[in-house]
Parts: structure tokens; C-alpha cells; sequence
């Protein structure tokens, strides 16, 4: 080992990093000890020598990301978080895992200072990290390339490679050649189950070489070997993985090496064994001798140094026009007319929502150059291209992005996106695969981010592929997610005041839910303006006359209710059409103006949605949904045959008022 890192100093920093952890977990009976222990001498490099970041500003863009993915070992992160300089304190460690603390059983966005993205899914974090690299290389070649040449460092396990997004991700990782994506990968042969043998027997290094990686092996105890394996992976042009033959609960006398050190604390005899082996005394917890604390937090004035430099490229570049147009999206502004060249349709023409949500994409495009796209190899059916923009291909960013059938991956990837500052990320595919992606979606809800999902093929209207490819719960499943935005346009101007409502919301993802079959675009001479979707509903249609009744639906079924209202109206039953793309943006609104919608005098109200009723009783008292799968035939037949139309409608509200 070089002169370096055989420094005492060093060696009790590493020592403190894992101690920090086992107390930290011991006092929270509650925890993952073993990975911090073992991953201390790789965190201390990364964050000591490697790693481009500012402790007292975590979040300054041109630092490198650091990705903890293995998040149930969030007890390492807090310990180099707190040793390095950051807002984290030592009250902060010792309250690990209790209520209101900011050190969280696993590692949470905008919770943290300095945690990049929530953590705890496997396989999640390191699918995330290759759509920070993403961004990061979309920066560097469309922006800037000196003010954004970070790169994005990963920590991750056994678990983590094992799960399938891991794999679709880093496929697509080596085939585009991210030079900036790094991951340091914790070979320990052991879950919680015990070796990894008994589930796990590849070659993990022969496989990243074949989707195209560079990959080292080394001792993970070995710090100079790890150090020289990093530098090698800086100055490589493909993605690194760094396998580090590591040992669960290094230092534990009785538990390394063993499943027993993954999902428990040590416990207190062993704990105190582990302490006498590191030359720390057994009685105290918490420690952080005297020369650690000073050596660790040299890492505030090398982060004020690296940033001051970053902070002085900026001001000299900030006045020309692509810095500053980046300047003021990353600051939260939207480019000034960024919404001038949306498209509007005539009342009449029949377009299927997804073919206008395509066009809504072409007219943002150009005002808005950080909004970047693509599709899981269906990019003609999802209408998501941009046109006249370049794919990504390898070692050239684009706007179009091509995901493959990996949708896994794409809506990780898109969360990683949705971290770039600036970058506005839209992806799509068809609705019933948004199974796939809803961890990834699950993610961006609980952090806050705002990837835009475009799910098009909406419903039993897709006809003739059939029930495996015709979403039916999906609707409510998506609802019922916290911070979801979900919007099913009725029309074409519908589909474009929906993207509006994307654009606009910075605070979560948004789900635009679209049809493959054309619909007819409402005459909003006649009608209310689309406009009222920004509110969720709207009275599309007013009563003539007293209020008798309220049809209530959304996306395709609108055209049924209007022309039901048109025959309810006909026989003098006062009747109003209510559209309720989103009920997310719905609720937003005041009680007054959902009174003033849905007033609460009038309680006859019928329902009708191409999904499952599920959640629909909170609006209408007769919901016409599905309650079964659907079946192959054509969509105009299907619809008929499940009672999605006017007459069913006019026979359902009939029944209802008696």
C-alpha cells in the first residue's frame, strides 16, 4: 500500500466511518451494519479524493453525483455525510431511523442535504445513475462541456445487479458509452439469506464487458488498488464497473462474512468485540477521535475551492445565450413564450389524443430546448418524436431518445433525467406497461420530481391486440398513488392543455393518458374552452333549464355524455356534462369552485370511464366502467358490447332519476 493511504490517519478514518454506522444501527436496534463496515474504504476515497463536491452547498451543478444505491446501507452515507462537513450532525447519527430525524432508515432526496436521489428499491439507484449520466452528458454536449464534465459515482451491491432494471439499464449504459457513469460494486457473496450461492452464480464482470463496460476487480481493502482502479475508470471512454471483492461486517470477529451482519445489529457483545479489534474502547459509542473530525473536514475547504472554480466559469459564460437560457430553466423560470407555437384544433376533426399530444410535443420543442424524449421502441405509435432532432446515439446526446423494450429502465432512467437541472424529461409507452415502470414512478411521487409519462393506447379502445395489452385498473392504480398527476384529455385541445399542465408542474410526476383511437374534437364555440382542464374539471356543457342531472366522465367517453345530454336535454331533464381529466388537479381546487361543478344539491349523477369504477363513488352515485378484462375485436365494438355509450348513458341516468 502506497505511503498514502498508510497514513494513521487514514486508516482510524476509515475505522470511525465504520464504527459511526454499527452505533448508529446498534442504537436503533434496527438496520444494516455489515455494508457500511465493509464499503468504508471505498466511501472514504470517493469522498476524500474523488468525488467533486462542496459540503456546504450540496447541490451546486457542477459537482460530481454520488449514488449510495444499496440504500439499506444509508448508515454509511450519514457517516461520511456528517465526517465530511455537511448538515448532518452527530445528534443527527444517533437519532438514525426515529421519527423526524434526517438520517431515514434509507437514503431520501431533498430529506438529506447531499443524498441525490431516494434509494432503497434495488437496483433502483443504479438504473437512476445512468440517466444522471444522461443528463450530465446532454449538458456538457448541448450546453457546456467545461462547466458540466461531472460524472456520476455509484455504490451498489449484490442485490442491486440482481435486479432485472439493473440489467436493462446498463445494457443501454455500455451501448451509448457514458464515459461518466462509474459504479463501485460491493462484492460480498452475501444476502440476507445467506451466500449468494444459493441463488447467484454468474460472472457479474463478464457480463458488463459483454454489454459493453470497462471492468476491474480489486481487494476491497486494498486502497491503493482501488484508488488506481478509479483513476483508470475516470480516463476511460465506456462506463466503469469497479468489482471490489469486499467482506460483510469487516472486522466483526463472529459475523463477518456472514448474513448476519446484513439485516441486524451486531449486538452489543459483538459490537464490543468489533471495537476492541479496531483499538477503540468497547464502552464508547460514537466516537470521532479528535484528528479524524480535522483530516474528513478538509473536505470543505478542497469543496469551497473546486466550486469557487466552477462558480468563475459560470459568471464569464453566463451571458451567452445558451448558458443563460440553461441558467434560467435550472433557476425554475420557463423560457419566455415557451408555449406560443402550441398547436389548436378545429372543432370537428377526429384525432386521437395521442396523435395530438405529438403535435403539442413539435410545438414545445423549439421554445424549449431542455425538453428531451423518447419511447420504448415505440416511439410511431406514442407520437413522441421530436422531429428534425437527432437520436441518441452512442457518445452523441440527443433529443430522441431510443430506451429499446426496456421500460424498466426508462422510467429510472427518466428519474435520473428529472435530476439534471434544467432538463425536462418525457417518455412513453403503451398505458398497460406502465407496469413496468411503476417503481420508477412510485420514486419520482415520493421525491418530488417531475418526469412526464405519455401513455397512449388508454383503454379497451385499443380493440383487436386484446386483453393483455388493454389497461383496465390502471387508471385507479395510478390515482391512488400520492403526488401523481394523471390527466385523460376528452379532444385534441384537451391534449394540449394537458401538456401545459406537465410543463407546469415542477412539484411531481405527471401521467397524460391518451387514446389510440380518434375522437372528436370538441366545438368550444359551443362548449366551455379546454382551458378548464388546468383545474381538473370543468362544466363542459351547462343545464338548459333546473338541474336534474350530472354526467360526469373523461377522455373518450366525453363525446358520449355530450351527445346523452343532447337527448336528456331533448325530453326536459336539465342536464349538465362535467369533464374530469384529473382528479388530482380536481381536488387541488377550492371547495367552492368543486361545489360550483359538482354542486352538492344535485346528487343524481352518473359516471363513465373505459376503466375499472374503483374510486369513481366519491363523484357519482352510477359509475358505467369495466369490472372484467377486456377482449380482441375492434374498438368500436368492444366499446358497444361493454356499454360505453350515449345510449347506455341515457339508460343509466334514466334509471337513476326513476
Amino acid at each position: 500500500m502506497s505511503k498514502e493511504f498508510a497514513l494513521p490517519v487514514v486508516r482510524n478514518s476509515v475505522d470511525t466511518i465504520r464504527l459511526l454506522a454499527a452505533d448508529a444501527v446498534e442504537k436503533a436496534n434496527s438496520g444494516h451494519p455489515g455494508t457500511p463496515m465493509e464499503a468504508a474504504p471505498i466511501a472514504y476515497l470517493l469522498y476524500m479524493k474523488h468525488l467533486r463536491h462542496n459540503p456546504t452547498n450540496p447541490d451546486w451543478a457542477g459537482r460530481d453525483r454520488f449514488i449510495l444505491s444499496c440504500g439499506h446501507a444509508s448508515a454509511l452515507i450519514y457517516s461520511m455525510l456528517h465526517l465530511t462537513g455537511y448538515d448532518l450532525s452527530l445528534d443527527d447519527i444517533k437519532n438514525f431511523r426515529q421519527f423526524g430525524s434526517k438520517t431515514a432508515g434509507h437514503p431520501e432526496f431533498r430529506h438529506t442535504p447531499g443524498v441525490e436521489t431516494t434509494t432503497g428499491p434495488l437496483g433502483q439507484g443504479v438504473a437512476v445513475a445512468v440517466g444522471m449520466a444522461m443528463g450530465g452528458q446532454y449538458l456538457a454536449q448541448n450546453v457546456d462541456d467545461e462547466l458540466f464534465d461531472y460524472r456520476t459515482w455509484v455504490i451498489c451491491s449484490d442485490g442491486d445487479l440482481m435486479e432485472g432494471v439493473s440489467a436493462e439499464a446498463a445494457s443501454l449504459a455500455g451501448h451509448l458509452r457514458l464515459g461518466n457513469l462509474n459504479y463501485l460494486y460491493l462484492d460480498n457473496k452475501i444476502t440476507i439469506e445467506g451466500d449468494t450461492a444459493l441463488a447467484f452464480s454468474e460472472d457479474v464482470g463478464a457480463r458488463y464487458l459483454a454489454y459493453g463496460w470497462h471492468v476491474e476487480r480489486v481487494e476491497g481493502e486494498n486502497m491503493a488498488e482501488i484508488d488506481a482502479a478509479m483513476e483508470r475508470a475516470k480516463n476511460d471512454p465506456r462506463p466503469s464497473l469497479i468489482v471490489a471483492r469486499t467482506h460483510i461486517g469487516q472486522g466483526a470477529p463472529n459475523k463477518q462474512d456472514t448474513h448476519d451482519a446484513h439485516g441486524a445489529p451486531l449486538g452489543a457483545e459483538e459490537l464490543a468485540l468489533t471495537k476492541q479489534a479496531y483499538n477503540r474502547s468497547p464502552e464508547e459509542s460514537f466516537v470521532v477521535p479528535a484528528e479524524v473530525a480535522e483530516h474528513m473536514r478538509s473536505c470543505l475547504a478542497r469543496g469551497a475551492e473546486l466550486e469557487k472554480a466552477w462558480q468563475q466559469q459560470l459568471a464569464a459564460k453566463q451571458a451567452t445565450p445558451v448558458v443563460a437560457d440553461w441558467l434560467a430553466v435550472a433557476n425554475g423560470d420557463l423560457p419566455a413564450g415557451w408555449d406560443a407555437a402550441l398547436p389548436e384544433f378545429a372543432a370537428g376533426d377526429n384525432k386521437a389524443t395521442r396523435q395530438a399530444s405529438g403535435a403539442a410535443i413539435n410545438g414545445l420543442a423549439p421554445n424549449m430546448p431542455l425538453l428531451i424524449g423518447g419511447s420504448a421502441d415505440l416511439g410511431p405509435s406514442n407520437n413522441t418524436e421530436i422531429k428534425g432532432e437527432r437520436s441518441w446515439l452512442p457518445g452523441q446526446s440527443g433529443r430522441n431518445i431510443h430506451y429499446g423494450i426496456r421500460e424498466h429502465a426508462m422510467g429510472s432512467i427518466m428519474n435520473g433525467l428529472a435530476h439534471t437541472p434544467g432538463v425536462i424529461p418525457f417518455a412513453g409507452t403503451f398505458f398497460v406497461f406502465a407496469d413496468y415502470m411503476r417503481p420508477a414512478m412510485r420514486m419520482a411521487a415520493l421525491m418530488g420530481i417531475a418526469p412526464i409519462y405519455v401513455l397512449t393506447h388508454d383503454s379497451i379502445g385499443l380493440g383487436e391486440d386484446g386483453p393483455t395489452h388493454q389497461p383496465v385498473e390502471h387508471l385507479a392504480s395510478l390515482r391512488a398513488m400520492p403526488n401523481m398527476t394523471v390527466i385523460r384529455p376528452a379532444d385534441a385541445n384537451e391534449t394540449v392543455e394537458a401538456w401545459k399542465a406537465a410543463i407546469t408542474n415542477r412539484q411531481g410526476p405527471t401521467a397524460l393518458v391518451l387514446t389510440r383511437q380518434g375522437l372528436p374534437t370538441v366545438d368550444r364555440e359551443k362548449f366551455s374552452g379546454a382551458d378548464g382542464l388546468q383545474r381538473g374539471g370543468y362544466v363542459l356543457a351547462a343545464e338548459e333549464g333546473d338541474l336534474r342531472l350530472i354526467l360526469i366522465a373523461t377522455g373518450s367517453e366525453v363525446q358520449h355524455a355530450l351527445a346523452a345530454r343532447e337527448t336528456l336535454q331533448a325530453e326536459g331533464v336539465g342536464t349538465r356534462v362535467v369533464s374530469l381529466p384529473s382528479w388530482e388537479l380536481f381536488e387541488a381546487q377550492e371547495q367552492a369552485y368543486r361545489d360550483e361543478v359538482l354542486p352538492p344539491a344535485c346528487a343524481a349523477r352518473v359516471a363513465m370511464e373505459a376503466g375499472t369504477s374503483f374510486g369513481w363513488e366519491r363523484y357519482a352515485g352510477s359509475v358505467i366502467g369495466m369490472s372484467s378484462f377486456g377482449a380482441s375485436a375492434p374498438a368500436g365494438e368492444l366499446m358497444k358490447h361493454f356499454g360505453f355509450t350515449a345510449e347506455n348513458f341515457v339508460a343509466r341516468a334514466k334509471e337513476l332519476l326513476g
